[in-house]
């Protein structure tokens, strides 16, 4: 469950109280793994996936409240308009129309009248994270520019781009120009940086309560960054660019289980030849850093690292591209002699190759099994084989999944799933032979939902990872993301009052029942 889920703060769950009240929670249900989405500030579509910043924190999860406490902003400043609801889901445009400039007058607020140690704190923390940090502000301070000089314009979407409509020197990001853009701007840049603050303080002192309760956070990162980001924009020589800033090439997937199209990310490619010439210093700095901010790294479409699907730039779908390899197990050689062993994840799912599963098993990651792709008819018995997505067949270096962000809700799943598909889920959880009729009667009541989730935490795989929605029996209004679609996605918080002692007994149950809370 990601942070912006959680319910009570104005508009998006924040890293405040409810933050903490889930981590008692999760102790309590004897929980020892926090799984989130990427932590980076959103974009165009709300996507964690698609972020200004990979190293960056997201603003809108700051909470304004303990940041009054810290005597930080101003309680007159952070009083939030009637249309911002503590409950529902999360309206991107209303929370960022209000939340932004708040958060901007509470920066201001903090360098006026802030402490000592607190703006000892501060230096400190831009000395500390100025590689990533001066990009980003600049990035952020001059894209705040220019993207009101293009709305004043009427321009929208990708042609407000950096390598669109920013003046040439800055979009190249010209050292002479950047530093004097910095001479000119330099309250807004501090300010941003402030921002950045906020975020890091809260969010470690949240990690260190999770931590300090036996909860390890997972945290995310996709394997591309998007293209409107102080990433590409600050290491053009690492990505597939023109001289303009262009992508060649562009990322996403052949036609899957998804998508008949496809998908087209649109990310731009990596040079990865640049990068083995730089020795990969960009991706080590970036699992350095996540590595900071939690304690084990999901990296979304692993199987990228050994052969990515290229895309002419300007293509309508993703059909038209083509496999090309990938940097392979020397990025992961190069990290593990820079930073020691490193504890990831491996998101192995889609067209997958015996290339890839030897990178994985050789890297010696943990690959993904989702129990939803375990119960097709379709695949059961196939060519003389068990379901390898059935939980009994799992090897013990896995980590097992419900579903994902990209799924539908377990619930969801059955309320659409054929009688068929529904029957042979139903079979396997309860052990004995049931009719179409039984088990569509277990899906409809919620029981069925409820023992796919303690199947998953009886599997064989060393880990198991439970969506917030499953843990509830949420059918798929609560879904968090539709692949290939915009507008409504990563919108969901949980309700207030959800976290019952009752679900939290069943979880602990479960959990001790199967050796869960012992620590591998």
């Amino acid at each position: 469950m990601h942070p912006t889920s959680l319910p009570g703060a104005p508009g998006i769950g924040t890293l405040g109280k409810e933050a903490y009240v889930f981590v008692d929670w999760l102790e309590k249900a004897r929980q020892t793994l926090w799984q989130i989405l990427p932590l980076g500030p959103t974009g165009y579509g709300d996507s964690p996936y698609a972020s200004f910043s990979t190293f960056a924190g997201n603003p809108l999860m700051i909470d304004l409240d303990a940041l009054a406490a810290d005597g930080w902003a101003d309680a007159a400043d952070i009083v939030p308009p009637e249309y911002i609801k503590r409950e529902g889901p999360v309206d991107y445009g209303s929370v960022v129309w209000w939340k932004m400039p708040v958060l901007a007058k509470c920066a201001a607020y903090f360098l006026k009248n802030c402490s000592k140690k607190d703006r000892d704190a501060y230096e400190a923390f831009k000395n500390d994270n100025a590689a990533w940090l001066n990009n980003y502000a600049d990035f952020t301070s001059i894209k705040q520019h220019y993207d009101a000089e293009a709305e004043k314009q009427g321009v929208s979407g990708v042609a407000q781009m950096w390598n669109a409509f920013w003046p040439a020197e800055l979009a190249a990001c010209d050292p002479k120009a950047v530093s004097k853009w910095d001479a000119e701007h330099t309250q807004n840049i501090e300010e941003i940086k402030v921002v950045q603050f906020f975020f890091a303080r809260q969010w470690f002192a949240l990690k260190k309560y999770a931590n300090d309760r036996g909860i390890s956070l997972i945290g995310d990162i996709p394997i591309f960054v998007a293209p409107d980001s102080a990433d590409v924009w600050a290491n053009q020589k690492f990505f597939q660019l023109d001289e303009k800033g262009v992508p060649l090439a562009v990322a996403g997937v052949p036609p899957d289980y998804f998508s008949a199209t496809g998908q087209l990310w649109g990310n731009p490619l990596y040079d990865w030849d640049a990068m083995k010439k730089d020795r990969y210093s960009w991706w080590v700095r970036r699992i350095q850093r996540m590595l900071e901010l939690v304690d084990c790294v999901r990296i979304d479409h692993f199987r990228g690292f050994e052969a990515y699907w290229s895309i002419p730039y300007g293509e309508e779908t993703a059909v038209n591209g083509r496999w090309i390899p990938g940097p392979n197990i020397g990025l992961f050689d190069t990290i593990r002699k820079e930073l020691g062993d490193i504890p990831v994840i491996a998101e192995d799912l889609g067209v997958i190759t015996d290339g890839v599963r030897k990178l994985r098993d050789d890297c010696g990651f943990p690959g993904m099994k989702v129990m939803q792709f375990a119960f097709d008819p379709n695949e059961a018995g196939k060519d003389g084989m068990v379901n390898a997505f059935l939980p009994h067949m799992y090897p013990q270096n896995a980590v097992v999944y419900t579903g994902t962000h990209d799924n539908d809700t377990m619930q969801g799943w059955l309320d659409a799933a054929d009688d068929d598909a529904v029957r042979i889920a139903a079979e396997y959880a309860v052990g004995k032979k049931l009719g179409c009729a039984a088990a569509r009667a277990m899906a409809d009541s919620g029981e069925l939902c409820a023992e796919l989730v303690r199947v998953a935490i009886a599997s064989t795989a060393d880990y198991a990872v439970v969506p917030m929605q499953d843990v509830l029996g949420l059918g798929s209004v609560a879904r968090m993301n539709t692949p290939s679609t915009t507008g409504g996605n990563w919108a969901w918080r949980m309700a207030d009052g959800a976290l019952t002692a009752e679900r939290a007994e069943r979880l602990a149950f479960i959990s001790d029942l199967y050796g869960r809370n012992i620590r591998k």
